[in-house]
């Protein structure tokens, strides 16, 4: 691939971002931020930092979506800073790592800044207060990545001690724990339809569901260190690795379209995808900004077709493979299918010559003209089948077909298979009858050298007692006795009225379908409760189903304003949040989160409790509001040092604290406050009572912690 625009820089490119469709963000290793013009790469402005970062392998870098803020780890690793880009100020900062800041992130919505540590831990600060919001469950090992999910509900995070962490940004509580990975987990990538992409040091990547916490596939292919992912067009994963490598994955079949996508002579040190030019953003450790255009060759294609050359347009996919997913060449596949499938038909009739000559410019390309003779090759012997069938040796021509599986699909064949179906048929009438035994023999006699047929015929003589009570069940529409004598006797599987069952499960499907387009969810329902008794229906019908009830319980729920119950079928169903009324709810919620901050850093629980009581009922917000008073009360603490209030009044808060929320950090971190102005202090924590923030309950409300 070669690229259509490159600038370099005098240090390691740590980070990109597509600003706008006119601007991009470059930062560089000393943290300098270059801001690009997209069309030309010429720099419209820079804002200098001056902290220099020696490893970049995890992000050390963020940016909010607003373009307000951004996140940074200092130079010697033991800070996280929050920067307001405008002022230039620093907001907040963490400095509660034991050891080594790891990885920093800001989350989509702008609400939070992230600090991962090498012990494992991971903090979170409010953005507009720079105050410590939460924690989340620490891993025991160093953080090496964060990644959020595009609607900002959830946030997962990769450790050095093999596991994967996916949190709920609503409750702040851990969803699931993912463990699969045999090696430290060094990169994450939330993708699209609720998925997760995972690599780990010895190159095993997984993509998981992040809705059951299940591995999806395993991606196959990878032998160098990856060092950084991208999104493409939602279709394509982009891996780069430390070699200099790119590549390149289909997000729909999970297959490797190419190890060899891009080659640089460096270290890939920054990955990104502009959506509107379809351009992939690379950075290296050596200074160079790289941008390829992933469908690079489009235009060609499009002439070519026009001409017919299609020996070019495959020269051009050799060049670039991401090309098969155009519309042009989606064109040109779909010609070539309709070829094939007439060249077949062609030579199913015994017209080879016409056959042959159908293929016209295809013939030309090497891969194409190998199918072509192949098919020559299948149908040499089609015209001794045709003689078989017509002198009615049904034996050899079966046995001829059973080697050439192409001749199943051709008029002769099929004819052939009608007429075992109507002898079969013909023959399942009499078995029913007494004392016709004899008539089945002479009806199924042609068929018993046929071992695909024999199997059958050996289960309808033995079995007739079984087929009627299969017909009985069907008559009876007692589908799950159907079932039951399927799975026993799979013989019942070629009679007719198997096929009957079928054919009238695939009609009740789409009529619930269409019932469903129509929003008759009533009509819809009724037809999916029938389906639950059929095998190959009943799981998608019952999640169906369960999906129609759920989404109206929450619309009646939004009719009713009672937001309890549409609360907690939002947190409970991931599809309802993609709605106008999901995404209206949540936004009602982070802004009245957001609109309690102002007095949680002034201590007032009685406020919040006010402001936040209609969600003091919803399960899912039980924890981020026990989070909102545990702020309020380390405020309050806080107050009480500055305020020089007595040294038994003051521990009495904290043993009062640690009763509601346990042994946590923010605790802690007060603690060592506290010592220092009272180091006479024989208050031990580990002594306390402890409760569980996990158990907070509103009840537990109080004005004042100390109190």
């Amino acid at each position: 691939m070669l690229p259509v625009k490159s600038s370099s820089f005098s240090e390691a490119v740590v980070y990109t971002k597509v600003i706008n469709e006119n601007s991009v963000l470059v930062v560089d290793s000393a943290t300098a931020m270059h801001y690009l013009d997209i069309g030309t790469l010429n720099v419209k402005s820079v804002l200098k930092c001056n902290i220099v970062h020696f490893r970049y392998s995890s992000d050390v870098f963020g940016f909010s979506s607003n373009a307000k803020y951004f996140v940074v780890i200092s130079s010697d690793c033991k800070e996280s800073r929050l920067y307001d880009i405008k002022t230039k100020k620093i907001i907040s900062k963490i400095d509660r790592h034991h050891g080594d800041v790891s990885s920093v992130a800001l989350d989509p919505q702008d609400r939070y800044m992230f600090s991962g540590g090498d012990d494992g831990k991971i903090f979170v600060s409010d953005v507009e207060s720079g105050q410590l919001a939460f924690t989340l469950t620490s891993h025991i090992d160093c953080v090496n990545d964060i990644s959020f999910s595009d609607n900002a509900q959830l946030v997962a995070t990769a450790s050095y001690d093999k596991n994967i962490h996916i949190s709920s940004l609503n409750t702040m509580k851990l969803i699931h724990k993912l463990r699969a990975h045999s090696a430290p987990v060094m990169k994450l990538k939330f993708l699209s339809k609720n998925r997760l992409f995972s690599i780990d040091k010895n190159n095993s990547a997984i993509i998981w569901d992040t809705n059951n916490g299940k591995i999806i596939t395993r991606l196959d292919g990878i032998h160098d260190d990856i060092t950084q992912v991208a999104v493409g067009d939602d279709k394509f994963l982009f891996l780069a690795s430390i070699l200099g490598y790119v590549l390149v994955y289909d997000l729909h079949s999970y297959k490797l379209i190419s190890r060899r996508y891009i080659k640089l002579n460096n270290k890939i040190t920054s990955i990104n995808f502009d959506e509107n030019n379809k351009h992939l953003i690379i950075g290296s450790d050596s200074g160079e900004l790289i941008l390829y255009e992933i469908y690079l060759g489009e235009n060609k294609l499009t002439q070519f077709l026009r001409e017919k050359n299609y020996v070019q347009i495959y020269a051009e996919i050799e060049k670039n493979p991401l090309l098969k997913y155009t519309e042009t060449y989606l064109i040109l596949d779909t010609l070539w299918k309709k070829t094939v499938q007439r060249a077949k038909e062609l030579f199913g009739k015994s017209d080879k010559k016409r056959a042959v000559g159908i293929f016209g410019n295809f013939v030309t390309i090497p891969s194409k003209k190998q199918i072509m003779n192949n098919l020559i090759k299948e149908y040499e012997e089609f015209d001794k089948f045709v003689l078989l069938v017509k002198h009615g040796k049904i034996t050899q021509a079966y046995t001829l077909a059973k080697k050439h599986p192409l001749y199943e699909e051709t008029p002769v064949y099929k004819s052939l298979e009608l007429n075992w179906k109507k002898s079969f048929m013909l023959a399942q009438k009499y078995i029913l009858e007494p004392k016709a035994a004899d008539k089945v023999n002479e009806i199924l006699a042609p068929y018993r050298g046929i071992s695909e047929k024999s199997k059958h015929i050996q289960a309808l003589l033995t079995n007739a007692q079984i087929h009627r009570r299969f017909k009985i069940a069907i008559a009876q529409k007692d589908f799950k006795l159907v079932y039951e004598l399927l799975k026993i006797h799979p013989f019942l599987k070629e009679y007719s009225e198997y096929d009957s069952l079928s054919k009238y499960a695939d009609n009740l499907y789409i009529n619930s379908q269409k019932f469903i387009e129509k929003n008759d969810t009533h009509s819809a329902v009724k037809l999916l409760r029938i389906l639950l008794d059929f095998e190959d229906f009943k799981n998608e019908a019952k999640d169906i189903i369960i999906e129609i009830e759920s989404r109206h319980k929450f619309f009646n729920a939004i009719r009713d304003n009672d937001i309890t119950v549409a609360y907690n079928l939002l947190e409970s169903y991931n599809d309802l949040q993609n709605t106008i009324e999901g995404e209206n709810l949540q936004k009602l919620w982070d802004y009245d989160l957001y609109a309690v901050s102002e007095y949680v850093f002034r201590g007032d629980a009685i406020k919040i409790k006010k402001n936040l009581d209609k969600y003091m009922k919803i399960n899912s917000k039980i924890l981020p509001i026990a989070n909102v008073f545990a702020r309020c009360y380390i405020v309050q603490l806080e107050a009480s040092i500055r305020e020089r209030k007595e040294q038994l009044y003051i521990e009495n808060g904290i043993k009062n604290y640690i009763l509601y929320y346990g042994l946590e950090d923010k605790i802690f971190t007060f603690f060592e406050k506290f010592k220092r102005n009272h180091p006479k202090t024989k208050l031990n924590l580990e002594s306390q009572t402890e409760g569980s923030i996990n158990k907070w309950r509103p009840s537990m409300i109080v004005k004042s912690i100390i109190e």
